[in-house]
């Protein structure tokens, strides 16, 4: 589908709390554009429906261009859960395209530390919080943790609890920012 900066919101953003949305940033001129645009639409069609490609002409939509960043095109960005996620820049071959897609489609590290604690039956408070999504609460409890234990070796995994969250809410998140420093601070 062809986006605008009037439906980017919606076509992109809110789009992606349901499923990925993968933007492609490109001009009519743009030669590698038209070599991409083939293989991304032949990619995002074998995945029966599980993405959703959109397309952003740069020229008709300079504020979206400004607004991402796009610097060079074709620009790919994909979006999950209301915030982009991936990225590449440049025609691909289709293999990196499938891959870019591939990783894209499969669970977030969120969902990930989900499955994790589920199978394991071990931090029911951490999985509760995590069902709740009160992320605040989870990285409050993982924090304790790191700041109980003095053997190093037996930090190491309420750090990597906390490094998955932060991926999961995105670097730029005001809970990742907080508890990223928190973390550093009782590590070092």
């Amino acid at each position: 589908m062809d986006v605008t900066e009037a439906t980017f919101e919606t076509d992109v953003v809110e789009r992606s709390r349901e499923q990925p949305v993968v933007v492609d940033f490109w001009a009519e001129w743009c030669g590698p554009c038209h070599a991409l645009a083939p293989v991304l639409e032949r990619e995002v069609a074998a995945r029966d429906r599980q993405l959703t490609l959109a397309k952003v002409d740069v020229d008709a939509n300079p504020g979206l261009a400004d607004e991402y960043g796009i610097r060079g095109i074709p620009a790919v960005k994909a979006f999950r859960n209301g915030r982009l996620v991936r990225e590449f820049v440049g025609a691909q071959s289709p293999q990196s395209v499938a891959s870019f897609l591939d990783e894209l489609l499969a669970p977030s590290p969120g969902e990930r530390l989900l499955a994790e604690l589920r199978e394991s039956g071990e931090r029911p408070e951490l999985l509760a919080a995590l069902e709740a999504c009160d992320h605040e609460a989870a990285l409050e409890l993982l924090l304790g943790e790191v700041r109980e234990e003095t053997d190093p070796e037996r930090r190491d995994e309420p750090r990597r609890l906390m490094v998955a969250l932060f991926e999961e809410l995105g670097a730029d998140d005001p809970l990742s920012v907080r508890y990223r420093r928190q973390l550093a601070a009782a590590l070092y």
